[in-house]
């Protein structure tokens, strides 16, 4: 295996071995505490422009298979592990980590302190970094890292806006009730497998689609999916959700979350080092539940800002209390921060699909959602 460097913005620099392709890649380096899902990560559009580093030390040993992507191709910067496995071993594997990682064009690193790696970021906050095997000279290296943009003003979505097939049902001759528009800011292919489950016709639009283009199709509801990046500058699709909430039930989740805030003009700012992984407890307000759920995401909304644009909070993370979800007083709307579709409970959340069915039938947030 080839030597590798990781090199962050803070002059620090873990050498390891190369997996996957060669060559030099760069990113905002986080970290992702699941255990499981590696390759769910590997095609989640929304670490697009990010290197992750996964906490577990043993990642590949599941190897590849042709059922558990969540998008059409791979998008994350690089990938740095622990250990690599010399082999896998499943019954749905058809490749190899290794392998998959090099036909895809993205540089793997392993054979670095993983904990060590984690333990800085969550100090210093998610740092911009480069990983090499061309260039292998510190300085350089670290110098590159901070030349990097950071994530703070980048519109990723726009980049991974409408990659998802455009129609979505259960099957060709399947019975739909409701026909949901999602708008695709880089969404995951299970949050419109899910919606495709309760019945409903999933059309799905870019993010830069019009408000004109989207009430064309006729839909009974919206979903704003997920995405890369900072949410506040997503401009278009900012304006697209703003016109038409009211309009029609509006469901948001991870980044759809953080653009209807913004559609609303509620406020939002940026988390020291993000929440990535699958294993992050939520207390849903109205019930007092407790719901392990999956979440990736680098900003957050303001939970003090929903008041003056008519919204309650649903939703607290109990690890470090940011928001996770909100509700509108007046429109039929919510949104959740984390992804109730990933189903790390497993099915702690997947209640939120059956909210939107209930709200587009009654119009109306259902009452179980919003504190009395």
């Amino acid at each position: 295996m080839k030597r590798c460097k990781l090199a962050l913005e803070d002059g620090s620099v873990f050498t390891g071995q190369a997996f996957g392709a060669e060559g030099t890649c760069s990113g905002e380096a986080v970290f992702n505490t699941a255990m499981t899902g590696y390759q769910e990560v590997l095609t989640d559009p929304s670490y697009l422009g990010q290197i992750v580093i996964m906490t577990y030390p043993l990642v590949g040993n599941c190897g590849i298979n042709e059922e558990d992507i969540e998008s059409g191709r791979l998008h994350l910067a690089g990938m740095v592990i622990r250990e690599l496995p010399p082999a896998h071993n499943h019954h749905r594997a058809t490749q190899a980590l290794d392998a998959y990682l090099q036909a895809n064009g993205i540089i793997g690193l392993t054979g670095v302190d993983t904990r060590a790696l984690t333990r800085r970021i969550r100090k210093h906050g998610s740092l911009r970094a480069v990983i090499s095997t061309k260039d292998l000279d510190d300085a350089s290296l670290c110098e590159q890292a901070r030349a990097l943009p950071t994530m703070a003003g980048q519109n990723l979505a726009a980049r991974v806006a409408g990659q998802a097939p455009e129609n979505w049902q259960a099957s060709p001759d399947a019975e739909c009730k409701y026909r949901i528009v999602a708008l695709d800011c880089g969404i995951k292919f299970n949050i419109l497998r899910s919606l495709t489950r309760l019945g409903c016709e999933i059309v799905s639009m870019s993010g830069l689609s019009s408000p004109e283009e989207i009430l064309e199709r006729q839909p009974h509801g919206i979903l704003v999916g997920n995405g890369p990046g900072d949410p506040s500058v997503v401009d278009e699709s900012i304006a697209t959700v703003r016109s038409l909430i009211g309009k029609l039930p509006m469901f948001g989740i991870c980044l759809g979350h953080q653009l209807i805030a913004c559609a609303l003009q509620a406020d939002i700012y940026k988390l020291k080092f993000g929440h990535h992984g699958i294993n992050h407890p939520v207390r849903n307000l109205a019930t007092g539940r407790i719901e392990i759920t999956s979440q990736n995401h680098g900003f957050a909304v303001d939970e003090a800002s929903l008041a003056k644009v008519g919204a309650v909070a649903t939703h607290i993370n109990l690890n470090d209390h940011s928001l996770e979800g909100f509700a509108h007083k007046t429109h039929p709307l919510f949104a959740v921060q984390y992804h109730p579709e990933a189903a790390p409970g497993p099915h702690d959340a997947q209640y939120l699909f059956d909210h939107f069915i209930r709200m587009i039938e009654n119009g109306r947030v259902p009452d179980d959602l919003i504190r009395a």
